[in-house]
């Protein structure tokens, strides 16, 4: 659903540190849109990044109630090439992302971070969306050359304080850019896009301006129309060439694009991890015993190996742990 307001501006920068600011800025997804992610599962920034390009994200396959993860998420791209800035010259790219939690997850306040985490987070300021939703951060743009790959400290909640969040398996969901976009929130271009001619007919005249070149159509059906052309895309067509309504009269500058990932994540009971271990004593104590007493008692046989995993994998930080027995060992195994 859209906002019936729009943010006042990018014009507020927020920062972290002193020296080797990064900057983070609100998104335009934030001046029109209550929630980034329609219903359909797209984040809307792809409304104004037109190419689709790859990102990813690694979180722990389990976290514990009331404790601090870190997702690290991936905006890949070569970092050898310039993107067109809005001033028609060429610059290095900068990323940009919103990381979408389930709801009771946030981003963790600085004193909840180990020294480890806070070292790799740096110099990123991450924004809630909204004051209604702390569960959906953004950051950037910043510097793709320095924070391509950004660590986002989240602080899950805990269910014994939290009645609307459960011992679950939760998706994250990531939306992630590199580059300037094509489209603005106004449905107007960018001097990062292909232009095509808006009409058919002969280009009559290219005339260089202060913002970039005006391009001249004589019209097939008579009269002409003058396309204004911003610095930063190259005009390929010449005077006398005659084009059609919508052909391309510019190269496509962008060299970036946006890109969605998900992944899961469970949020673990700590009973059930006690519980878990306590098992897995009890019956490698069991077994030891039974051993030590009788080789040969059940069907446990000195001339051959059986092994059964005696419940199901349990889920224990990034680890898939089973119990596992045999006539020669008892151990507990990562799968």
């Amino acid at each position: 659903m859209k906002k019936n307001f729009l943010f006042s501006g990018l014009a507020a920068a927020l920062m972290m540190g002193s020296a080797n600011q990064a900057f983070a800025y609100p998104m335009y997804a934030q001046q029109g849109y209550e929630n980034p992610r329609e219903a359909t599962g797209r984040i809307v920034c792809a409304n104004c990044h037109l190419a689709q390009k790859p990102v990813d994200i690694e979180v722990p396959q389990a976290v514990l109630p009331d404790s601090v993860f870190e997702a690290v998420v991936k905006i890949p791209y070569d970092q050898q090439v310039k993107q067109v800035l809005g001033n028609g010259k060429k610059g290095g790219l900068n990323v940009g992302a919103v990381l979408i939690l389930p709801e009771g997850f946030q981003v963790a306040p600085p004193e909840r971070m180990s020294a480890e985490t806070k070292e790799k987070v740096g110099k990123l300021y991450f924004q809630p969306y909204s004051d209604d939703k702390k569960n959906i951060l953004i950051v950037g743009p910043v510097p793709g050359k320095k924070y391509s790959e950004m660590t986002f400290p989240i602080l899950a909640p805990d269910p014994a304080k939290d009645k609307d969040v459960n011992f679950l398996t939760y998706p994250i969901y990531l939306g992630g850019n590199r580059g300037r976009g094509q489209i603005y929130p106004d449905g107007t271009k960018s001097n990062n896009t292909v232009y095509n001619a808006v009409a058919a007919g002969t280009v009559s005249a290219l005339n260089p301006t202060e913002k970039g070149v005006d391009l001249i159509i004589e019209k097939t059906e008579g009269g002409s129309v003058t396309q204004a052309i911003p610095t930063g895309p190259e005009v390929i067509v010449a005077i006398g060439q005659k084009v059609t309504l919508d052909q391309p009269v510019t190269n496509n500058p962008n060299v970036g694009g946006f890109g969605q990932a998900e992944t899961e994540f469970v949020l673990q009971s700590p009973a059930r991890i006690y519980g878990y271990l306590a098992f897995v004593v009890s019956v490698i104590t069991l077994f030891s015993a039974s051993f030590a007493n009788n080789k040969d008692c059940c069907f446990f046989k000195e001339d051959f190996l059986i092994e059964e995993i005696f419940s199901p994998p349990l889920i224990i930080g990034q680890d898939i742990v089973a119990l596992t027995v045999s006539s020669s060992n008892s151990s507990i195994v990562a799968l």
